[in-house]
């Protein structure tokens, strides 16, 4: 079967020519990340322009996801790029500080400290491997004691433990890499450190100016990595097209042991708001420099597909790593082992639902007739890729495709579990657009004589939100 669980890869110096681009499209990648915490505008551009042209070279649809900066809550530089700080020894946090930090103090780019904490406060730098607590705020400074010492480097990160940074989730960068995104018109927008609902609202606002040049409006993903968003998460996700388990701010913030759990939560509640869902951070970290993943590993990336993730996400491993391609290769080959052994219950999902829309019960509809009639798969023809994406909500090993005249939308349900995105002709005839879909289906190998396959679509054809119709048909 087709492999359900998609994968997204972030480029960086080890995936960023077009030769490496297409072994790793060729390997299983769905989505393309561009981290905008790296790079300049043109840089963005170029690649997201590479993307495009590999993509289309392979004849696959990959979404473009831009991932804003976000807040930089970092120490400042040191006299030779680091420092050692030893467990007990004074060090202090300089928000005033302009010369380069030595092993006594540094300064902050985040100036906002000294109002954001107060003694007895635990401050993790270097995603939580040194461990500071305040003893006091004079000023500027924030006087604080090592309690878990290390190397310190220029520009590591600060989390405070439990949360309660005020720094917002859109800062003026992010609203000018907003504008470089849309010139590109990336698929999906990932916003960092949302602490509620109207931070996405933000960013939905302004990624649609920005985009109206275009007339394009990106899907929003929440990196839920702040504590402040786990009480505020549904709307959250509500106000949101997507959310990533952003676990290594997350996990800094609420503790390591907490992360599982919250994991499987966020992912049953997007899923449970017909929401895509990404899982991220250290999925396969040890590939950075082996060419094998872990025992450990392997067995992260299998329970997130079990948890029901839309995706699976590759940050230095193919951005940095050594083996980007075997690392992709790797994890698709995990991801379709773990899909094997998932219980399909569609009867038990199904108990108690209520669709108020039509076009939704024609999707559900058709997710059941073609589970219980065992159908080879079902083809959604959809102008918006709604009809898709709520067929993928559900667990089944019926395989999706989302035939659509859109190539924006093809992208985007690039990021739909268990959905293959095809790009077919416009039709105004139903019947037409009918034989049309089953004629690419057969040439692709999917269906053959015999084969029964369920089929939606809306009449009049070319509406979005007009799906209406279900047919069973049979290949002659």
């Amino acid at each position: 079967m087709p492999r359900h669980t998609k994968i997204v890869a972030t480029l960086g110096p080890s995936s960023s020519t077009p030769e490496m681009m297409e072994r790793l499209i060729a390997a299983g990648v769905d989505v393309v990340r561009l981290n905008f915490s790296h790079g300049t505008a043109q840089d963005h551009i170029d690649r997201a322009a590479m993307v495009r042209a590999a993509a289309e070279r392979a004849g696959k649809a990959v979404a473009i996801m831009a991932d804003l900066q976000g807040p930089k809550i970092r120490v400042g530089k040191f006299e030779g790029g680091k420092t050692l700080i030893k467990s007990g020894q004074r060090f202090i946090l300089d928000a005033g500080r302009s010369e380069p930090g030595n092993n006594d103090a540094v300064g902050l780019d985040y100036k906002e400290l000294p109002r954001d904490v107060k003694p007895g406060d635990t401050l993790l730098l270097n995603d939580g491997l040194l461990v500071l607590t305040v003893d006091d705020v004079r000023g500027e400074q924030v006087i604080t004691t090592v309690k878990i010492g290390g190397v310190l480097s220029n520009n590591k990160g600060i989390n405070k433990q439990g949360g309660g940074l005020t720094a917002p989730a859109l800062t003026g960068k992010d609203i000018e890499d907003i504008k470089t995104a849309m010139s590109f018109q990336c698929e999906y927008l990932a916003v960092s450190f949302p602490k509620s609902a109207t931070d996405m609202e933000m960013a939905r606002q302004l990624a649609n100016v920005a985009g109206e040049k275009w007339r394009h409006k990106p899907g929003l993903i929440a990196k839920i990595e702040r504590s402040e968003a786990i009480p505020a998460l549904e709307g959250i996700v509500k106000a949101s097209d997507g959310i990533m388990v952003a676990r290594g701010d997350l996990a800094i913030e609420v503790g390591n042991a907490t992360v599982p759990a919250l994991q499987k939560k966020m992912i049953k509640l997007a899923r449970s708001l017909d929401k895509l869902t990404i899982t991220a951070t250290q999925m396969m970290e040890s590939m950075i420099v082996n060419p094998v993943p872990t025992r450990a590993e392997v067995s992260d990336v299998a329970n997130a597909v079990l948890d029901g993730t839309d995706a699976v996400m590759l940050s230095a491993e193919t951005a940095a790593g050594q083996y980007p391609v075997e690392t992709v290769e790797a994890m698709a080959s995990i991801c379709l082992e773990a899909e094997r052994a998932e219980e399909v219950a569609l009867d038990a999902d199904f108990t108690n639902k209520r669709f108020g829309r039509i076009d939704q019960s024609i999707a559900m509809g058709a997710l059941f007739t073609a589970y219980h009639l065992g159908c080879k798969a079902i083809l959604a023809l959809t102008e918006s890729g709604s009809t898709a994406l709520w067929m993928s909500r559900y667990r089944s090993h019926t395989p999706i495709f989302g035939l659509t005249s859109q190539t924006v939308t093809q992208r985007r349900m690039a990021l739909y579990r268990n959905v293959q995105p095809l790009l077919m002709p416009n039709f105004g005839d139903r019947d037409q657009a009918l034989a049309a879909a089953e004629k690419i289906l057969v040439d692709r190998g999917v269906l053959k004589p015999g084969d029964t396959y369920a089929i939606t679509c809306g009449e009049p054809m070319g509406y979005p939100g007009g799906t209406n119709m279900l047919k069973v048909c049979r290949v002659g």
